[in-house]
């Protein structure tokens, strides 16, 4: 059985929205089995309350957090994080620094790796940040999977909306108001069953 991992960070929702239809993706091939994962906040629970977060923390609070060491478990990991000026956020990043050592035995080389991303407006900088978390992919030795064109949903241009061939995307608008439309959603899905149709192909 190929092991997909699914870990990410949301603060308002979005990011997890799309986690649970890569999840939801990944777990329709036979063969795989996805397990979701939250990285640990770094705000302390006051923050939360006055930036909005707290509540939109219910929607995913029984998601068990990751410790990087387990990583080495899975044959493929999908991180989803929201941008920050074009990078992954700030919990995302924390977590990955706390690989060094995982970096240094080399227990991630050769493990599938994939990305999607939440963003607040149309050119907020979706591929930049996935593209960016490749840099730190590479440097595991790691397997970058982008989805390409093998989605036509990544071709919908009767409406705004997210999905990159480098992986799936939404707008959330810069209030947060907007919610991940049936096509971004209809990306992600794709983007686990595409990831974990290779791990299985690579695992057997």
């Amino acid at each position: 059985m190929a092991k997909v991992y699914v870990v990410f960070y949301s603060m308002y929702g979005h990011t997890w929205q799309l986690a649970r239809q890569v999840a939801e993706g990944a777990n329709s091939i036979d063969g795989a089995e996805a397990s979701l994962f939250q990285v640990p906040d770094l705000m302390d629970e006051e923050t939360q309350k006055r930036t909005g977060a707290w509540d939109a923390r219910e929607q995913f609070a029984n998601v068990p957090l990751m410790e990087p060491e387990q990583l080495a478990e899975a044959d493929a990991i999908i991180i989803g994080t929201p941008t920050r000026f074009g990078n992954m956020c700030a919990q995302m990043r924390n977590f990955w620094d706390r690989t060094g050592r995982m970096w240094m035995e080399g227990k991630l080389v050769g493990k599938l790796a994939s990305a999607f991303v939440a963003i607040g407006t149309q050119h907020g900088g979706h591929e930049t940040t996935i593209t960016s978390i490749w840099n730190t992919f590479a440097h595991h030795g790691m397997v970058i999977v982008p989805i390409g064109y093998s989605d036509p949903k990544i071709l919908e241009m009767e409406e705004i909306t997210g999905g990159t061939p480098y992986g799936a995307t939404t707008l959330s608008d810069r209030d947060g108001s907007r919610l991940p439309s049936k096509n971004e959603l209809g990306i992600a899905r794709h983007q686990g069953a595409w990831v974990a149709g290779l791990a299985v192909k690579l695992a057997g």
